[in-house]
């Protein structure tokens, strides 16, 4: 009977133990790998003889994703339309910008920093160093496709975007570069904060702060 028991026992603590690394090993929410949160920088933006920086979005597709009401499915592929939740920092820390941009399926879309993403800041001051966050999300439940950043989305994956970068002045040149955003981790105070901040700057600024989405889709 002991044995039996000790048999029982063991197999209980087997399970619990498989239990937690099994629970170990699960994706925390806002993990990098979840792909929906995108940095990059801007640098020498509106100075003198340097040229402009672009960002190019790409939505590669998402069939795997449940779509909630409203939002539009290719009937041939499942992919759906998908929001890129575009958020400005000056390098002082301050939201200066935010917009949202409907991006569908293998859509590229193409934005000037200087003229898209900087031209319209929440304080008139031009930022000439700085750093864009991307939330990828579905569209707004409202049925009209509304891509609206100051919150009411939901982050999926699997949105793509690039940004070339106009370095320090070597000679009579600028050197341009380009980079992949990286991913980073959008934990719930981050994504509160970003919606809150974009709330705040669409009712202060009366039409300022409000970036723009470029040409294509």
């Amino acid at each position: 009977m002991k044995r039996h028991m000790l048999t029982i026992s063991l197999v209980a603590l087997g399970l619990c133990v498989l239990g937690v690394s099994a629970a170990a090993q699960d994706t925390p929410p806002g993990a990098p790998n979840q792909d929906f949160f995108k940095i990059n920088y801007f640098a020498n933006n509106g100075v003198a003889g340097a040229p402009d920086a672009t960002v190019r979005l790409d939505n590669p597709g998402s069939p795997a994703i449940t779509p909630t009401a409203g939002v539009k499915t290719d009937v041939a592929t499942g992919d759906i339309n998908l929001c890129a939740m575009i958020y400005v920092f000056d390098n002082d820390q301050q939201l200066t910008e935010c917009c949202g941009c409907l991006l569908t399926p293998d859509g590229l879309r193409t934005l000037s920093v200087t003229h898209d993403l900087t031209s319209n800041p929440l304080t008139s001051v031009i930022s000439n160093n700085g750093v864009i966050k991307i939330v990828s999300a579905l569209p707004n439940p409202a049925g009209d496709e509304l891509c609206d950043p100051d919150g009411g989305n939901e982050p999926v994956p699997t949105i793509r975007a690039w940004a070339s970068h106009i370095q320090n002045k070597v000679g009579a040149a600028y050197p341009v570069t380009e980079t992949a955003f990286t991913d980073a981790t959008l934990s719930e105070p981050e994504f509160g904060s970003l919606n809150e901040g974009c709330l705040f700057v669409e009712r202060l600024g009366s039409g300022k702060g409000i970036c723009s989405c470029g040409t294509g889709d």
